[in-house]
C-alpha cells in the first residue's frame, strides 16, 4: 500500500490509473466473489482525479491514489480520515443479509460472498467482504468492525491482517460500546499506516519495543472448546515466533483462565436485560486480564475455535469463542495469518494487548513479518 501511495506522491502513477486498475479487478473477480455490495465506479474515478489534482497542488497525502473499501453501505461516514489522507473509497462490501444467524455470512450483489480459498466455505463475517476484496487483492485496504470478532474472524478464515482497536479508542455508533472500528490489509505495516491515519496517534516515545517480547500462549482461554487443528497451527505460528526472537513464553502468575463471556456479551446486546452479572463477568475478566498483562506484553491464542464453516450454516461451536471476550473487555486485539489448515483455507492467530497498545501490537506484527515468521497468504 505504501509503494502505491509513494508512486503516486511521486508521479510515477497517477490516481486514477490506480484507481481505474482497481475497478477493473473488481469487476473480474466480484461476480463470483460476491464480496461488494456497490461499486462506485464513477465517483471513485472522480475522488481519484481530485487524488491528483491536490497532489499538483503541493498537497502531501499519507494514502495518496489508494483504492479502499468500506464496510457496508454506511461505511463512508466513518472513512474521513482515509479520504482526507488521500484514499479512494471504491465501493461497500459485504455484511451478513436480514436474521443470517452467527454473522458469519456475507450477502453481496451478486449473491453469498465466498471464501476466496475455498468458494464452499465461508469468508467469516461480519466483516466478510472486506476481509475477501483484501484478500483476493482487489484492494490493498477495507475498514472493518468488530463487535465479537468480525474483524479478526474473517482475517484469520481469509489469511489477511485484522486488527480491533480499543473500545473507545476511535468513533463507534454501537450503543453497547463492545464494537470498535477496525481493518483488514495484507500487512501489518499496511494496517500500522491505517492506524496512523485514523488515529493520529503521538508521536512514539521513549525506548522502542525491544524483542523478544514477553507472551502468554492460552489455547482456549480457560473456558472454550476449540478444535484441534486451529490450536495446533496457532501454537506452531507461536513456536516461530519464538524461534524468530519476536516473542518469548512466560509463566503467567495464574492459569490463563478468563470467565466465558457469552452470556455478558449477549446480556449487554440485549435492551432491557439485567447487567448485573454481565458486570461482574466484566469487572472479575478485567481483573484477571491486569494480572496477566502485568508479567506479559501480549496474550496469543488461535483467533478462531474452528476452520470456516459451509454456506449451510457454523455448526455447534460460536466463531466467536475466543474473540469477544476482547470486545467485552475492550482490549486492542490482533489476527495474524497462522498457516493452512487441512482444508485448504488459512487460520489466524490471535494477539492481544493492554489498553492502548495498538501500536505494540502492530510493530510486533510487522517484525514477525519482518523476520519470516509470519506467512503472507495470496490467493493464486
Amino acid at each position: 500500500m505504501e509503494r502505491i501511495a509513494s508512486a503516486v506522491r511521486a508521479g510515477a502513477l497517477r490516481a486514477v490509473d490506480v484507481v481505474a486498475e482497481a475497478l477493473e479487478r473488481i469487476e473480474r473477480a466480484d461476480p463470483v466473489l460476491c464480496a461488494f455490495t456497490e461499486v462506485w465506479g464513477e465517483e471513485a474515478l472522480r475522488r481519484a482525479r481530485a487524488v491528483d489534482a491536490r497532489l499538483a497542488a503541493g498537497a502531501r497525502l499519507p494514502l495518496a491514489g489508494v483504492p479502499i473499501a468500506v464496510k457496508g453501505r454506511h461505511g463512508l461516514r466513518a472513512a474521513g480520515p482515509l479520504l482526507a489522507a488521500g484514499g479512494v473509497a471504491v465501493g461497500a462490501t459485504s455484511v451478513p443479509g436480514p436474521g443470517t444467524p452467527w454473522q458469519t455470512w456475507g450477502l453481496g450483489a451478486h449473491g453469498r460472498t465466498v471464501n476466496p480459498w475455498r468458494a464452499d466455505r465461508t469468508p467469516g463475517g461480519s466483516s466478510a467482504g472486506a476481509a475477501v476484496a483484501v484478500a483476493a487483492g482487489l484492494v490493498p485496504l477495507a475498514t472493518g468492525g468488530d463487535g465479537a470478532g468480525s474483524v479478526r474472524i474473517p482475517a484469520a478464515w481469509c489469511g489477511v491482517v485484522g486488527l480491533k482497536a480499543t473500545g473507545g479508542r476511535l468513533p463507534s455508533s454501537d450503543r453497547t460500546g463492545l464494537a470498535a472500528p477496525g481493518v483488514l490489509a495484507r500487512t501489518a505495516a499496511d494496517a500500522a499506516l491505517w492506524w496512523r491515519t485514523v488515529a493520529r496517534p503521538p508521536a512514539p516515545s521513549g525506548t522502542p519495543a525491544s524483542f523478544p517480547l514477553p507472551a502468554l500462549w492460552s489455547p482456549d482461554l480457560g473456558f472454550a472448546a476449540p478444535d484441534p487443528e486451529p490450536v495446533a497451527l496457532a501454537r506452531a505460528a507461536v513456536g516461530r515466533l519464538v524461534d524468530a526472537g519476536v516473542v518469548r513464553l512466560v509463566r503467567p502468575p495464574e492459569p490463563v483462565r478468563l470467565l466465558d463471556p457469552a452470556p455478558a456479551w449477549l446480556a449487554l446486546r440485549t435492551p432491557g436485560a439485567d447487567l448485573a452479572d454481565a458486570h461482574r463477568v466484566r469487572a472479575e475478566n478485567d481483573r484477571r486480564l491486569t494480572r496477566l498483562f502485568g508479567g506479559a506484553d501480549l496474550l496469543l491464542t488461535p483467533t478462531a475455535p474452528t476452520a470456516p464453516h459451509g454456506h449451510e450454516g457454523p455448526g455447534d461451536v460460536y466463531s466467536t469463542a475466543l474473540t469477544w471476550a476482547f470486545n467485552v473487555s475492550g482490549h486492542p486485539a490482533l489476527s495474524l495469518p497462522a498457516g493452512f489448515g487441512t482444508d485448504g483455507c488459512p487460520a489466524g492467530l490471535q494477539w492481544v494487548a493492554p489498553h492502548g497498545r495498538e501500536a505494540l501490537l502492530l510493530a510486533a506484527a510487522r517484525e514477525a513479518e519482518r523476520r519470516g515468521a509470519a506467512p503472507r497468504h495470496r490467493v493464486s
